[in-house]
């Protein structure tokens, strides 16, 4: 296990290093265009989240989600230790799903203190719980991809979930652009020489 764990923190301290120097231009732009707003509580959130052993931090996020920004902003976050790239939902400290109260264990939905497995790994920049969220999911069912996520995962389960959290969004935004392009053609192509409303 502690192998499997060191594992994981060098794989988020490499390649979360690599994505911060590529994704650095783009916040900096990020954060100047919010910083032109003017924003009356800054260009960041500040939330206080419970991560490794129960531990409290900081998390600082830029107030944006245009283009994933917001995410993005969390890589600081991966490479100092405070997250990790694929782990649970990093909760705020006033969330009895923590399990800071006792540290007992349980399953989820047991409430405070129930859920010491969330303590044993640092919360994610994205997880099993965001991949596969659904409109009308059971409200108690993120936690339970959490929890299991928590109990089975390893190397290869997190570059799967890495590369889902970045398909998916290309999907959508691939049909987003599909649709505009449809919906154009829908209003302009009775102009076209040769069309036929018949077609």
């Amino acid at each position: 296990m502690q192998t499997q764990m060191t594992a994981k923190r060098a794989l988020d301290l490499a390649l979360g290093s690599v994505l911060l120097v590529l994704a650095a231009p783009l916040l900096a732009a990020g954060a100047v265009a919010l910083a032109a707003r003017r924003p009356p509580d800054g260009v960041l959130t500040r939330s206080v989240r419970i991560g490794l052993a129960g531990r409290p931090f900081v998390l600082r996020t830029l107030r944006t989600r245009r283009l994933r920004l917001d995410l993005l902003s969390r890589l600081p976050h991966v490479v100092r230790g405070d997250l990790s790239l694929v782990g649970p939902e990093p909760l705020p400290a006033d969330d009895e799903r923590t399990g800071t109260d006792d540290g007992t264990a349980g399953s989820a939905g047991d409430g405070a203190g129930a859920q010491h497995w969330r303590q044993e790994l640092r919360p994610g920049l994205t997880g099993l719980a965001q991949i596969r969220s659904r409109s009308g999911m059971p409200w108690d069912e993120p936690a339970l991809l959490d929890q299991h996520y928590a109990e089975h995962h390893w190397l290869g389960l997190d570059l799967a979930i890495m590369a889902a959290a970045v398909h998916i969004p290309l999907r959508a935004a691939v049909r987003g652009l599909t649709h505009r392009s449809k919906a154009h053609l829908s209003d302009t192509d009775h102009r076209l020489r040769g069309y036929s409303a018949a077609e």
